[in-house]
């Protein structure tokens, strides 16, 4: 076994999730991710932990839901529910809350699947290790189908986010190919992501936390020549930040992690997001959105419109900001298509229509609610600058306390 795999089964552990002799812990593993599991499970041994694995499969996952439509289109069966494939809070699912595909055009899935609730209800921690064998394993299954399957398993991703969860992935071949990277050079590219001083990562993240929580409203700017320049402003005035240092100690639940992020309102102006994303096993490229009163009252999508139609209709929340999200990890050095990669990557901002993270408000109050969360990347490297109550504190890409930073162009 690679001794990397050691390491990061090391970091996930102690590090993300810090976990305890005693704990209940939850792991998910996918198809390909053997390895990374089997040292996570030592670990967890090592350190005193009570284990309970999953099997975490996309192709499952696919067989059931295509199994729940051949049910419903032959006798309207409701069908039972089966075990989740274990993709935790921030996966950009698309379920429509509180609907439940009564017309026929999707199957009707148990709404209170008790039985996989009960496992995170009990569980202290839930680590999600993904690395399937298909990166596009769901994509012939229909899209209100997994809308449906998503909105009736509300209350397991809850039960889930109440535990202390982590999301990381294993280096497989699958993920190199969607990435257009040789097998050998991923792993060093995930390595080198997942393998850090977070320590001090989180201690140069907490320049940025500072300077949102003081502030009251952020301004981006990119201008293009080839594209819709951006121009977005947004109020965070009694927001807190998060220093998401992938750990559960500072409210990340990444691994990698890198980014600090907050929770946006009363957004306006527009905004470009020219790094490619996939949704619903959607290809989606070069986002234009337009806010006014902070709500998205215009978009385009230069492909995959459909998909990205389909997420702003989801409900009254999906047409606003759930976050506003600044990538602070230059481990990463190139874009992936995988959102738990790219929307780290320093150089980078992000904004997710969508929920908004509850450890960004403040007690006792509700920010966006939504039953998406949906992230769209800008690569800010030039021509950008990012002005937090009219002062500079990013252009081009570098922070005002980094070298080489130049308030004025």
């Amino acid at each position: 076994m690679d001794e990397r795999v050691r390491e990061h089964a090391a970091v996930l552990v102690d590090w993300s999730a810090r976990i305890e002799a005693g704990d209940d812990v939850v792991v998910s593993v996918a198809e390909d991710a053997h390895d990374l599991g089997v040292a996570v499970a030592e670990a967890l041994g090592e350190r005193g932990a009570n284990v309970t694995t999953l099997y975490g499969s996309d192709e499952l996952s696919r067989a059931y839901l295509k199994g729940a439509e051949a049910g419903s289109e032959g006798d309207g069966d409701d069908g039972s529910d089966a075990s989740d494939d274990g993709d935790a809070s921030d996966d950009g699912d698309t379920s429509d809350d509180g609907s439940d595909a009564s017309d026929g055009a999707a199957p009707v899935f148990d709404d209170d699947p008790a039985v996989d609730r009960a496992i995170f209800e009990a569980a202290d921690a839930y680590l999600r290790i993904g690395g399937g064998r298909n990166t596009t394993a769901t994509a012939d299954v229909d899209r209100e189908t997994r809308r449906a399957y998503a909105t009736a398993r509300k209350g397991v991703r809850e039960a889930r986010m109440d535990t202390d969860w982590v999301s990381t992935v294993h280096p497989t071949r699958s993920l190199a190919q969607q990435a257009g990277m040789a097998y050998e050079e991923y792993q060093d590219f995930v390595y080198d992501a997942v393998l850090r001083d977070w320590a001090a990562l989180a201690d140069e993240m907490a320049h940025m936390k500072d300077v949102l929580d003081a502030g009251d409203e952020v301004r981006i700017v990119t201008e293009r020549d080839d594209a819709p320049d951006t121009d977005v402003t947004m109020s965070i005035a009694g927001r807190t930040a998060v220093n998401s240092a992938a750990s559960v100690a500072y409210d990340s639940h990444n691994l990698p992690s890198g980014e600090v992020f907050t929770a946006p309102y009363d957004t306006a102006g527009e905004a470009f997001f020219d790094v490619p994303m996939t949704i619903d096993a959607t290809r989606v490229r070069n986002v234009h959105l337009v806010f006014e009163d902070g709500e998205v009252v215009d978009f385009s999508a230069e492909t995959g419109e459909d998909a990205l139609e389909s997420v702003l209709d989801t409900d009254a929340g999906a047409r606003r900001l759930g976050e506003l999200g600044i990538g602070m990890n230059r481990g990463i050095d190139r874009f992936t298509d995988s959102i738990l990669f790219d929307e780290k990557m320093g150089d980078t901002v992000h904004m997710a229509v969508g929920r908004a993270y509850d450890a960004c408000l403040p007690d006792g109050e509700s920010g966006n609610d939504s039953a998406v969360h949906v992230d769209m990347i800008s690569d800010v490297s030039e021509n950008s600058r990012m002005e937090v109550d009219g002062e500079v504190v990013q252009r081009d890409g570098t922070f005002r306390w980094e070298a080489g930073f130049e308030a004025d162009e």
